[in-house]
């Protein structure tokens, strides 16, 4: 039953299909000039000997694809054939019946790209070592980004919904709500059910005398019986209460999720921003190598190598506080779901940005009619009413009926007593002090009063709250949007500067400046993205689910 009521409300989102490595298959058919330049040794020879010479530090040698050269200029009519889309449909359906057991997955043929550069339209561009240098970025980058995209993002949401399960069923928090609830429900039983009968016992010590005999001892039994409909709004009473006391298990329950949710996220973008740092400090080391070469080459000044330093030990200082960070995240998580081992949480690779599926308005009057805080205070109020109904009948009587029983002795002359038996016995109470009871009766509409006022204060309160939670979702879906185009810019530009200190136009502190906002930007959008479904999980948690 508490398993049942706690766990409701888990939504359950379809897992996505990763990216299939077959579609990077159709880029070999779209050089169709290759098979012309390999038909010539003196252009294999040439192209061979350049990437020798440009494959220091970032390609392995180029032993290791000697193997795949028979793909490229054994089939010299490999374009002509391409250039019949009859001929293409044909090798796509073939390819896709063998490739599954063929190919390897795609991250083998990331090895693949140092044959971009093996056409003859870039064949002079590698005759000075600045160009080779900058074409090794170049490679690096394709690299870091066809491996994000390839990469398939699982949702997580599955995860998720198994942690939610979990702090529902373990959280200490939530059980103590949970049996204050339960507990209110044994209430009704006891306030509805009549006052407990009064048996007295009397015994004359010196026996009344009486005309058939002396008086022994005595027996009475009585019942009172409060005025109508007093039990039944008492136990009304109770019943709001018990609600009241649900609605504040479901609070509870729905800010745990919340909890748990805002958490969840917390701990996906300190594992993304310990991704995207450590794939920065990859590419600061990159760097490193190069400043070297120019060092080396006279064609740069010690300082660079210096600021790189400095650089790539900022980053590394920043990954130890992630990582700190990480720890007491997973610590906190794993104390509301009060799991027994400290077990690493599960995040997906790539958060998905869903859109709030109501408008504004609409999420605003669900919180005012389905928030569990104001639900609350609703059932108060309906208790209240109740003990008012209740203060206004204890002014009037109560009745009490009941019977006694008298034992007679023998009389004179061994004359034997007759037994006196009184029944019925009806009392009657008198509600004498009327200032008390309409005392009692204007207590419960001060109460009332100060309920209402409370909700009317709760409800302004949480419209604000709310405001400020629809404020943060919609500045998170404005801050992806514009970190994405940032990012876009930020790459570009450091693929310029990149060229640009290739041959001596610009300083190394611009690419330094450059990387920096780079970064930012990579961990400013996937801040946005965990501030969005933290925002929405907020919106959700005060509409009551």
């Amino acid at each position: 039953m508490i398993q049942n009521s706690i766990t409701n409300n888990i939504g359950v989102q379809d897992k996505r299909k990763p990216l299939c490595p077959h579609l990077l298959f159709p880029f070999f058919y779209l050089f169709p000039s290759i098979s012309t330049y390999f038909s010539s040794s003196a252009n294999r020879n040439s192209s061979r000997s350049r990437y020798r010479k440009s494959s220091f530090h970032l390609f392995p040698p180029i032993s290791t694809y000697s193997n795949l050269f028979p793909f490229f200029y054994l089939f010299p009519s490999i374009s002509t054939y391409f250039f019949s889309s009859v001929n293409r449909n044909s090798l796509r359906s073939r390819y896709s019946k063998y490739s599954f057991h063929l190919f390897p997955p795609v991250s083998y043929y990331f090895n693949l790209f140092p044959f971009f550069y093996l056409f003859p339209s870039i064949s002079t561009y590698f005759s000075t070592s600045a160009n080779r240098n900058s074409c090794r970025l170049y490679c690096f980058y394709a690299f870091l980004s066809i491996s994000i995209f390839c990469i398939s993002p699982a949702t997580g949401q599955n995860e998720l919904n198994g942690y939610l399960q979990t702090a529902a069923e373990n959280n200490p928090g939530l059980k103590a709500k949970f049996n204050t609830y339960m507990a209110a429900l044994e209430v009704a039983p006891q306030v509805k059910a009549l006052p407990d009968p009064q048996v007295s016992f009397g015994y004359f010590i010196q026996p009344v005398e009486t005309r058939v005999g002396p008086q022994e001892f005595k027996l009475s039994a009585s019942q009172m019986f409060p005025w109508f409909g007093t039990l039944k709004a008492k136990e009304n009473i109770a019943i709001q209460t018990a609600k009241a006391k649900y609605e504040a298990f479901e609070e509870a329950k729905s800010k745990l999720f919340n909890e748990v949710r805002s958490t969840y996220y917390n701990l996906y973008f300190i594992q993304k921003a310990i991704g995207i740092t450590t794939e920065n400090i990859g590419i600061l080391n990159t760097f490193r190598q190069l400043v070297y070469v120019k060092v080396e080459a006279g064609g740069a000044s010690l300082v660079d190598e210096y600021r790189i330093e400095m650089e790539i030990g900022d980053l590394e200082n920043q990954l130890a506080l992630l990582r700190d960070k990480q720890f007491v995240w997973e610590v906190m998580f794993n104390n509301l779901l009060n799991t027994k081992e400290q077990k690493p949480v599960i995040v997906p690779h790539e958060l998905g940005t869903p859109d709030f599926s109501l408008s504004k308005q609409a999420a605003l009057d669900s919180m005012r009619l389905n928030n569990h805080q104001l639900l609350s205070v609703d059932r108060q109020v309906d208790a209240l009413r109740y003990r008012r109904d209740v203060a206004g009948k204890n002014g009037k009587p109560n009745f009490t009926i009941g019977m006694d029983y008298t034992f007679v002795g023998k009389g004179d002359g061994n004359m034997a007593g007759t037994d006196a038996f009184m029944f019925p016995k009806v009392g009657i109470t008198i509600p004498l002090y009327r200032n008390k009871y309409k005392a009692m009766v204007q207590e419960v509409v001060y109460l009332e009063a100060a309920k209402e006022n409370e909700k009317m204060d709760k409800a302004n309160v949480l419209e604000t709250i709310f405001e400020e939670g629809w404020k943060d979702y919609r500045d998170g879906d404005r801050r992806i949007a514009l970190y994405e185009v940032q990012l876009d810019l930020a790459q570009k530009s450091l693929k310029l500067l990149e060229t640009d200190y290739a041959t001596g136009k610009t300083g190394f502190e611009e690419i330094l400046r450059m990387e920096r906002k780079l970064l930012k930007y990579y961990l400013e959008l996937e801040k946005a993205k965990a501030d969005k479904q933290a925002a929405i999980s907020f919106i959700t948690y005060l509409m009551g689910k």
